[in-house]
């Protein structure tokens, strides 16, 4: 080795690895010390007579315990690599440094100052040049990590090489224990290591620049060799590194996320998404609304409707568009290889309108009924009525006047009454508010008329009741029974000849995986239970988790099992079809259930098949394997010049993570996009209470608030959905900066001294 070299070499005792960085970095899973098959070497005199240890500290069951040696070589002869790793031998740990069998035990680090006698225990640095050094050694140490994963790099497509080496840079950041060095750097004001995931390598020059001013400045002018030190040491470093600025950086970020969700009109940063299904159809106004109220982006869900619903929808979004000239793209998500409940048998087509009552049973206010024209669409979106009945019958509805009483007998026989108190224009003609002041059962067919001296009318007809949603109500310590079921609607009971509550469930992978003592979740989580016994066609569930009064499972319901090792493919055979529409008429493509990179290559090879280069990719991370193998991903991904973007999908996350983890796997699914330069979409739940009742809670603004930091967040379908997205719009706009120039600055009293 040459003289006055700098090797640089990793020892680990992992721990459980971070999301995707045993892959990365050369990592041993079994708990023992080992280092890089080939040595960074470094010619430099950058460390002197020192020996640099970066180390990591046990912090859960989540660190990695990782060791970053920098060692001057001036004294070894040239063919020799450091005393502590060779390029074809193990190291000889030192005796100071504690090597064990058992993960749970930590990697002591040692600052040695005459390359011997290594002193026990972590040391803080307060000299400003051993810090400076430790900076370097740092910096060495993600350069070593680069060229480790040189080969995965020149496989990237060329827009998104900087991009892909800055997630190495994070990764192998990452897998240190820098807590005492964020200490050192706070404690002079250099270098927050918190905000640095973008631009990893230009903020670590960046710290090391400032610091050899300081240590210039500070340091005895006699001091020999200083000059060719340092820029020896910025030769290295910035050699062939000008892509990876500050600036650049920045500049990828923003390119990436303007190339996935397109550019932005007004003021703000972060695209508003909102989810629209067969509703959209049947409304005139609604894709128009969504627009005008700020919404950026449409997604629609493969796993609902069929092609005719979805190009009616997207025919609707273009021509707003283009008539509000505000862009919007489409998104539609595969359905993935979703485990649900199948579809119950379906329930009398019988609607149930009761007006609000007090304690007493006495009517508090009457129930608000609205009457329109067969296939006149939802009410305008102004009026929130409790029942909609449409009318077969169009002279019946053109002679109606406000005042008139609508009377029919209901389901039961009883003789009821609508008082029409407002009238409406609408599109395919009139629209009738009604108050209904009893309680009534209203089936398909029921007749209706108007007894008035004056005016002759004939009768309307009440069509297109929808039927009852069937479901089965669960409480803690029922059975419940799922059977598989390869049709398309259980014809059978919800109740099973044993007495227990059933449902079916067409997936094979379902029965095929889980065991006895495992648990299961229903409905993102709102019911939990026990596996108790498998079968080939049945699985017999004991309830753990339920509410006091029994939720509700109904058709088409999320199925999880997070102790179990179960294998999808990575596309159905329904997404390898829907994905043929999804290429010809969307802008984006969601891929859901995500696991690993076989997933992705599927995806890649099924996407090379169409030749769809411009079509955005986003990765929705809904399961734990998809968490933790997120770098890979990404890293796979990258190969294609397809826009790329990841979907947080707190739903199912949560659930298969546990609640307790969600926040800090959010936080790690941010940060790891960030280093990437890949932009994240934040849904889930987001404003629910608003969307669905028309008033936000507290915690729901705050988490809006927290997810501006996201590039994109997505708020799902509901009653008051118009509302969500002016709420959302108005959050995302700055009201913040307006708060701030509105509060006044405190004026003390001279008489408080």
């Amino acid at each position: 080795m040459t003289v006055g070299a700098v090797s640089v070499c990793l020892v680990t005792n992992q721990a459980i690895q971070p999301a995707g960085l045993s892959d990365i970095t050369p990592f041993n899973l079994h708990g023992k010390f080992t280092h890089f098959p080939c040595i960074h070497h470094v010619k430099t005199p950058g460390f002197k007579d020192q020996i640099i240890q970066l180390f990591t500290r046990s912090k859960g069951n989540q660190a990695s315990r990782t060791v970053v040696y920098a060692i001057s070589n001036k004294d070894e002869p040239d063919k020799s690599g450091s005393r502590f790793c060779t390029n074809d031998t193990m190291p000889s740990t030192p005796e100071n440094i504690v090597s064990s069998e058992d993960p749970g035990k930590e990697a002591v680090a040692v600052l040695l100052h005459s390359g011997a006698d290594l002193p026990q225990g972590a040391q803080t640095l307060e000299n400003k040049e051993n810090l400076l050094d430790k900076l370097k050694a740092m910096q060495l140490h993600v350069l070593a990590i680069e060229q480790w994963n040189a080969s995965r790099l020149q496989l990237c497509q060329r827009s998104y090489l900087v991009s892909a080496a800055n997630l190495i840079h994070y990764l192998a950041l990452k897998g240190l224990d820098v807590e005492q060095l964020k200490e050192d750097l706070s404690s002079i004001g250099l270098l927050n290591l918190e905000t640095i995931n973008p631009y990893v390598l230009a903020s670590l020059s960046a710290g090391i620049q400032m610091l050899e001013n300081i240590t210039c400045s500070s340091l005895n002018s006699s001091k020999k060799g200083i000059g060719e030190r340092i820029s020896t040491y910025k030769s290295l470093v910035n050699e062939n590194k000008g892509e990876f600025t500050t600036s650049t950086m920045m500049k990828r970020a923003y390119s990436h996320r303007e190339l996935l969700l397109g550019p932005l009109q007004d003021e703000r940063i972060t695209h508003i998404m909102v989810t629209v299904g067969q509703e959209a159809t049947e409304s005139e106004t609604l894709i128009t609304d969504l627009l005008k109220t700020g919404a950026t982006l449409i997604r629609v869900n493969c796993a609902h409707g069929d092609p005719s619903v979805w190009s009616e929808i997207i025919r609707r979004v273009k021509i707003s568009s283009q008539m509000l000239e505000k862009p919007c793209r489409i998104l539609m998500d595969l359905a993935g290889p979703k485990l649900r409940t199948g579809k119950l048998k379906a329930g009398p087509c019988v609607m149930k309108i009761s007006p609000k009552k007090n304690a007493g049973g006495n009517m508090i206010c009457p129930a608000q009924v609205w009457l329109s024209p067969q296939g006149a669409g939802p009410p305008p979106p102004h009026i929130s009525p409790d029942a909609v009945l449409y009318v077969d019958g169009q002279e019946f509805l053109n002679k109606l006047e406000v005042g008139d009483a609508v009377r029919f007998i209901d389901a039961r026989g009883k003789k009821r009454m609508l008082k029409i108190s407002k009238k409406f224009p609408i599109f395919s003609g009139v629209g009738f508010m009604t108050d209904c002041t009893k309680t009534a059962y209203v089936q398909s067919g029921t007749k209706l008329h108007v007894k008035e001296k004056k005016r002759k009318f004939s009768d309307g007809f009440v069509v297109d009741v929808p039927p009852v949603e069937q479901f089965v109500r669960l409480r803690v310590g029922d059975l419940l029974i799922i059977s598989r079921d390869s049709s398309n609607e259980q014809d059978e009971s919800a109740c099973s000849s044993i007495g227990s509550n059933k449902v079916t469930c067409s997936s094979g992978y379902l029965f095929d995986s889980v065991k006895p003592g495992e648990s299961i979740a229903f409905d993102d989580g709102k019911i939990w239970g026990v596996i108790k016994g498998t079968s080939i066609s049945e699985i017999v569930i004991s309830i753990t988790h339920a509410s006091p009064r029994g939720t509700k499972l109904g058709s088409e319901k999320s199925i999880n099992i997070p102790d179990s090792n179960i294998r999808f493919e990575g596309l159905t055979s329904k997404d390898v079809k829907d994905l043929d529409f999804v290429a010809s008429h969307a802008d984006i493509v969601g891929v859901s259930f995500v696991r690993d990179v076989r997933d992705i290559v599927v995806l890649r090879q099924e996407l090379a098949k169409r030749k769809v280069w411009n079509l955005g990719i986003v990765l929705k991370i809904e399961t734990k394997g998809g968490f933790e193998k997120l770098p890979l991903m990404l890293l796979e991904a990258m190969k294609s010049p397809n826009p790329l973007g990841v979907m947080i999908a707190r739903g199912d996350l949560a659930v298969e993570c546990g609640w307790e983890k969600l926040a800090d796997i959010q936080e790690e699914i941010i940060s790891t996009c960030n280093a990437a330069h890949v932009p994240v979409i934040w849904a889930t739940q987001v404003l629910e209470s608003l969307v669905k009742s028309g008033v936000p809670t507290r915690a729901e603004i705050t988490d809006v608030a927290n997810g501006k930091r996201a590039s994109c967040i997505m708020l799902n379908k509901g009653k008051h959905i118009l509302e969500a997205v002016s709420t959302l719009d108005s959050i995302l706009s700055g009201c913040s900066t307006k708060v701030k120039a509105d509060l006044k600055p405190l004026v003390l009293s001279s008489h408080l001294f």
